[in-house]
């Protein structure tokens, strides 16, 4: 796998978006991507933009992919790869809070869980197009912000990210809790039909 990885930074950009797909289709890459698209606008600032874009489509394809697996295979496919109770307990958290779950983790380039909650959205019904555009509202300002950082800071940028993990850890901690609160107060405001934080389903 790291040779294939190596191989996919020496194509660029377009290495960007294989690996994107790869990544958001469930493949474990922890922060590959975002260490690729850093070093491809470090050793190319001109292409830093082209390389975010291109992870953030292939990102939403891979997600997608992932989404409709969990689709098809609907409820009992859901129980069958979230066994144990620590994945129980992220199916819980998003029948709870619905797509927060998925945007904070999309958004944040810290280890958060992802996959869980992309199965959870896919098997218990969400719109496909209210999902993607949830996908797409965290992709594009994480990649964007990692291409335009990579530019500036250049083979600094990581080792700054894991210096401030506990600030963006603080910060999805208060997202989440900003959202959370947000959702109920809609909730409760709506009246007449069953209204499900972000969900969506239909």
């Amino acid at each position: 796998m790291k040779g294939f990885i190596q191989l996919l930074t020496s194509w660029g950009p377009f290495g960007v978006f294989f690996l994107a797909i790869l990544d958001s289709a469930g493949v474990p890459l922890p922060a590959a991507v975002d260490a690729l698209v850093v070093a491809t606008a470090a050793i190319n600032p001109a292409s830093a933009y082209l390389a975010a874009a291109l992870a953030v489509v292939g990102s939403a394809i891979g997600c997608m992919i992932l989404f409709y697996i969990a689709r098809k295979g609907g409820q009992a496919y859901l129980d069958r790869v979230t066994q144990s109770a620590r994945a129980a307990n992220f199916r819980i958290w998003f029948q709870t809070y619905g797509l927060i779950t998925v945007f904070i983790p999309a958004l944040l380039p810290i280890p958060l869980p992802v996959k869980a909650f992309v199965l959870s959205a896919g098997a218990l019904g969400v719109r496909p197009l209210t999902f993607l555009g949830v996908v797409l509202a965290a992709r594009i300002p994480r990649y964007f912000g990692l291409a335009w950082l990579g530019s500036v800071m250049g083979d600094h940028t990581m080792s700054w990210l894991k210096g401030h993990l506990p600030h963006l850890f603080v910060f999805a901690v208060l997202l989440g809790i900003v959202l959370g609160l947000a959702v109920k107060m809609i909730a409760r405001r709506r009246s007449g039909g069953e209204f499900n934080s972000l969900v969506d389903i239909g």
